[in-house]
């Protein structure tokens, strides 16, 4: 029975003990080390094979192997079909077990980092993978938490304990977190701390990273737990000297490991594709072996039969139909190289002055400012400017630390209120400390302290805050700041030119897609304030609709405010995002918004990196709370976009008419305009259901834009599986933090940006980078080069084989169905593995039809690799045409030239090994002459591996078939002396010519034609930069993007509620509390 509980605790709720391992490790709770990497010494190998075996050419390979080795029907030597396919497993092998090895060094580092972990009364030093459910460890200020934790205590005022969550949710503003009052009275007492054997019944580990519930049983007494009392692995303590934490979830059942998704094995479009034209080659090879078997028997019915005294059948061999039976297998031997095997391996300013600010001691070294007449009038005192930045200095809830004399660290919720704080301390007006009743602020060198009467926060509906001060002369002001929308309408009837000067402004700074925000302020009568001192503390002590009579009371003296003036941010996300976006936006790259960011800065954000545009015909919002209503809104949406696309007779629902179940393909649909769509995760909650997924999907393709805002990590893996779905398209995930993790893995490729953000995105993505402005070279340079060098690589690899294989078919004809090669066993076997490997190579590494230049410049370029124009299955089938012409000429030419040929000393030259030695020379000029005419971009190594390749054959040549090496091993080495007798004849050469002329004249013909009658919509781009390239133009100066509209997007507050709250209860001051006999940890 006991087991039984435990084994029900375990999967429905997490059930421990402080301080006890003995009783913890009952439920088997995994420890704290964490594994990202996908093998280990034991499973490498077969899990690797058991990939690798997932590509049918490598399955079919593998089972060819097993044909040869029957001496029945075996036509070719094993190690033909061995060496190939052992390369190919040995290097895809080694690529993965480095890439593995990679993910394991990160994994150790991670495991063997350190962490004060408190055990039988004393601070130790532990591994983090040696951490366990139920310790309890101690962190300091800057160190990375080891797991999620119950916060005990910290060395903050009220146990608070300020962290950053970036590795999280790449946001870098700091959190509050605050310890229950009976832990946080132990401090860091390590007897209190050790004696503690609190029990915690929780939620079982899951991947919601705002959510938590449980309950802490101490001392008879049951105390709640939320989400503010626990801190979250990858999560970095900030401006606190340390703090202690109870270990709740360890390694793989932390959030932050349970959100990273499930690693999958990614196969590309390309990959795919493969498989469908491998098993095409697996039918047409069939048919071929199954006609050439009834050739092989009609041969041995008409004829063979008669010549049993000359060719006398096998003891096994019966009748002409089980010797059929028998050359079919033995052909699908010889013709095995028209799967490709090796393919898998190979695709793979000016300078100004700057400000002096010597006159402020307390300015921060790192600022910057090139504008000296803004520091002119700071300096000459001028009455309107000071009251300016005085307002910036005191209308925030920024929390200043200062450990060191001098050194100011400010705590700010939003990096917008951090920015302005920060401004104004470097133009003279510092914000020094604050209590709960008092701000401090250094004023061009004097120090002058303010009585704090009261702070209106910030909420998303008042969208402005408000602090009323007492200054040192008894005056009560008021300092608002806010949207310009809304603080317009506060503003006293005599700050009419003043404002119309300030919205001129606004609209210039919104033209550069900057964040504004104005800044006004009111003097207040004293007994007016106290009267409304009154109603305030009223409002706030009632019971019944508190928000509504607060807000009633703060409008109430946030009124005839006097303008003082407006400041600009710029949203720095990063360098290059707008141009980017952009770049992408010409190259028909769809991009969609997916963030746990509030619906407002998710839209300004979408504005200023042109993902919307004010030009847009309609912008469509989805805040249903429930199916019905977000059913009715998406097709609302989309009857607006395609009018009649409700209607059954519209082509798309006749189509899906007709495909009741998946897996199937939704056609483009074209919207008559351009629109965006707006979702927030609570509605798209419901457009994410069976019903609606549909209608969310072609509502949103048919959007230029699509945000979702305020999205769980979850949701974000579920729109990206909804388009691959549903759609012809590759999708591609870009991410900082550890809530895109799940949909990195999701996508067909993930990229990660690593930087301050955090590391977990970048861990679990296949490309990492540190800009997002990277990721237009990314897909328009080196994605487009790769998908250009692939097809041309793909192109080649099967044309080569076909014409390589099918010579077999032609010479079936003159051997009797014999299934004898044409070629020498070591020519086959060195074919793809040496002959023609490197040319191709080099063409995959090095091959570019435009330079980065001009690919970045024309995005355009990017369309062909997103229709699959360049290889599909018609250029398949196009290559095997070709492939089938090639063979043909291949055998008939050199036939023609040596039938009823003589050397010069009367000796016959048509003999097998001679005809031999000639197809297959002229073959491997042949396929070299065609990879040359492929290759656009020639560097030295192009040209070594090319004609390099064509003479280390004739080189190879040489030494298998020397007198030594046929004499030493006769069995092996049959082509004794036939290099040298063969290569000085006149007619081999004439082969080789007119080999070469008759299969590269179609080639040069088709792309000489295919421009002028089939052409296609990148010609026209490819003229145009041909024309340029004759006729240089200047290059575009690049100008920052300007917005032609006045839309502003206003001031970028907090998610949450601001500090307010917090600093009037004076929670965040130092107070001196009597200290308790404690034992300190010195390191």
């Amino acid at each position: 029975m006991k087991k039984l509980e435990f084994s029900y605790i375990v999967k429905h709720e997490r059930y421990l003990q402080a301080n006890n391992r003995e009783f913890n490790s009952l439920f088997g709770y995994p420890d704290n080390s964490v594994k990202t990497s996908k093998y280990n010494a034991l499973n490498f190998l077969p899990m690797n094979l058991f990939e690798q075996f997932q590509r049918l050419a490598n399955a079919y390979f593998l089972f060819l192997l097993f044909l040869q080795l029957i001496p029945q029907i075996s036509s070719l030597a094993w190690y033909t079909t061995v060496v190939p396919l052992m390369v190919v497993l040995s290097i895809t092998a080694v690529k993965d077990a480095i890439d593995d090895m990679k993910r394991h060094q990160n994994d150790n580092q991670v495991n063997n980092r350190s962490v004060l972990v408190l055990m039988n009364g004393r601070i130790v030093t532990e591994k983090w993978m040696n951490v366990q459910v139920g310790d309890i460890i101690k962190l300091e200020n800057n160190q990375i938490v080891t797991a999620d934790i119950l916060l005990l205590s910290s060395s903050e005022p009220y146990s608070l304990t300020y962290i950053e969550t970036a590795e999280l949710d790449g946001e870098t503003n700091l959190k509050v977190k605050q310890a229950i009052s009976v832990t946080s009275e132990m401090e860091d007492n390590l007897k209190l701390l050790s004696a503690f054997d609190g029990e915690v019944r929780c939620e079982s580990p899951n991947n919601k990273l705002d959510r938590f519930t449980g309950i802490l049983m101490y001392k008879g007494k049951n105390y709640i737990l939320n989400h503010d009392r626990l801190i979250l692995r990858g999560c970095v303590i900030r401006n606190t000297d340390w703090c202690y934490g109870l270990v709740i979830f360890t390694g793989p059942d932390t959030k932050v490991m349970q959100n990273s998704g499930k690693s999958t094995f990614k196969r590309t479009h390309i990959d795919h594709l493969m498989n469908v034209l491998v098993l095409w080659i697996f039918l047409f090879l069939g048919c071929m072996c199954f006609l050439l078997a009834v050739g092989h028997y009609i041969w041995e019915n008409n004829k063979g039969y008669y010549f049993q005294d000359y060719l006398p059948w096998e003891d096994y061999v019966s009748s002409s139909v089980f010797s059929a039976a028998l050359m079919f297998w033995s052909y699908f031997i010889i013709l095995n190289t028209m799967v490709p095997i090796s393919l898998y391996v190979s695709s793979p300013k000016q300078k100004r002055e700057k400000v002096d600010f010597s006159y402020n001691k307390l300015a921060d070294p790192k600022f910057s400012f090139y504008d000296k007449t803004l520091v002119e009038v700071v300096k000459r005192g001028d009455h309107w400017v000071h009251l300016f930045f005085l307002s910036l200095s005191l209308c925030h809830t920024v929390i200043a630390e200062e450990k060191v004399e001098g050194e100011l660290v400010y705590q700010a919720q939003s990096p917008d209120e951090g920015a302005l704080v920060t401004a104004a301390r470097n133009f003279g007006f510092v914000f020094r400390s604050r209590t709960s009743e008092t701000v401090m602020v250094v004023e061009m060198g004097k120090t002058r302290i303010y009585q704090l009467l009261a702070i209106l926060d910030f909420s998303n509906m008042r969208k402005r805050m408000s602090v009323i001060v007492k200054t040192p002369e008894n005056r009560i002001l008021l300092f608002c700041k806010g949207a310009d929308t809304i603080l317009c309408q506060l503003l006293h009837p005599s700050c009419r030119s003043l404002k119309d000067v300030t919205m001129d402004h606004l609209d210039d700074f919104a033209s550069d897609g900057l964040r504004t925000l104005m800044v006004a302020y009111r003097e207040l009568d004293s007994a007016f304030f106290q009267d409304w001192s009154k109603k305030h503390s009223e409002a706030c002590l009632s019971l019944q609709n508190r928000e509504d009579k607060i807000s009633i009371v703060y409008e109430e003296i946030e009124r005839d405010l006097m303008l003082l003036g407006a400041t600009a941010i710029e949203d720095k996300l990063q360098d290059g995002v707008p141009e980017t976006i952009l770049t992408l936006n010409k190259a028909k790259i769809k991009i969609w918004v997916l963030t746990g960011d509030k619906q407002e800065t998710a839209v300004n954000i979408a504005y200023a990196c042109n993902i919307f545009e004010d030009e847009m015909d309609e912008i469509f919002i989805m805040e249903g709370n429930n199916g019905e209503t977000v059913g009715g809104e998406l097709r609302s949406a989309r009857e607006k976009m395609k009018p009649g696309s409700l209607l059954e007779t519209d082509p798309v629902n006749s189509y899906l008419a007709t495909k009741p179940q998946p897996p199937f393909k939704i056609p483009e649909e074209v919207p008559n305009g351009s629109y965006g769509l707006i979702i927030n995760g609570y509605s798209l909650a419901h457009a994410l259901e069976g019903n609606l997924e549909l209608e969310l999907l072609r509502t949103a393709c048919m959007c230029k834009g699509v945000i979702c805002c305020r999205m769980t990590p979850l949701q974000k893996a579920q729109v990206v599986e909804l388009v691959k779905k549903y759609k012809k398209a590759v999708t591609l995930a870009i991410g900082d933090g550890a809530n895109d993790v799940s949909m990195i893995k999701a996508a067909h490729i993930g990229v990660g940006i690593s930087g301050q953000e955090g590391m977990q995105a970048m861990l679990s993505s296949d490309y990492a980078f540190s800009q997002f402005r990277y990721l237009q070279r990314l897909l328009l340079v080196h994605g487009r080069w790769s998908y250009n060098r692939m097809c041309k690589f793909l192109s080649y690899f099967f044309y080569k084989n076909f014409a390589f294989t099918l010579v077999h078919v032609w010479y079936a004809f003159y051997s009797g169905f014999s299934a004898q090669t044409v070629y020498d066993t070591w020519f086959i076997t060195f074919y793809n593995l040496i002959y023609t490997s490197l040319p191709v190579l080099g063409l995959s590494l090095f091959d570019q039809d435009m330079n980065e230049t001009w690919s970045l410049r024309f995005p355009e370029l990017y369309e062909p690799g997103q229709h699959n124009l360049y290889f599909n299955k018609k250029e398949f089938v196009k290559c095997l045409l070709h492939g089938i012409y090639s063979s043909f000429v291949l055998f008939f030419i050199p036939m023609g030239t040596v039938y009823n040929s003589v050397r010069q000393d009367g000796k016959e030259i048509s003999d097998y090994q001679s005809f031999s030695l000639i197809v297959q020379t002229s073959l491997l000029c042949v396929v070299t002459m065609q990879i040359s005419l492929e290759t656009t971009y020639w560097t030295m190594i192009s040209h070594i591996f090319t004609w390099g390749s064509l003479g280390f054959y004739f080189c190879i040549l040489f030494f298998l078939y020397s007198d030594g090496l046929c004499l030493l091993f006769p069995d092996t080495f049959q082509f004794l002396g036939v290099a040298r007798n063969t290569l000085n004849l006149p007619q081999m050469w004439l082969s080789v010519v007119l080999s070469i002329i008759l299969c590269m004249l179609p080639v040069i013909g088709y792309q000489f034609l295919k421009p002028l009658f089939w052409p296609v919509s990148v010609d026209q781009i490819i003229d145009r930069i041909h024309h340029c390239m004759r006729h240089p133009l200047p290059y575009p100066i690049r100008t920052k993007l300007k917005h032609t509209a006045s839309r502003r997007s206003a001031y970028a507050f907090s998610h949450k509620q601001g500090f307010g709250a917090l600093i009037t209860s004076g929670k965040t001051v130092k107070a001196k509390l009597p200290k308790r006999n404690s034992s300190h940890y010195k390191r």
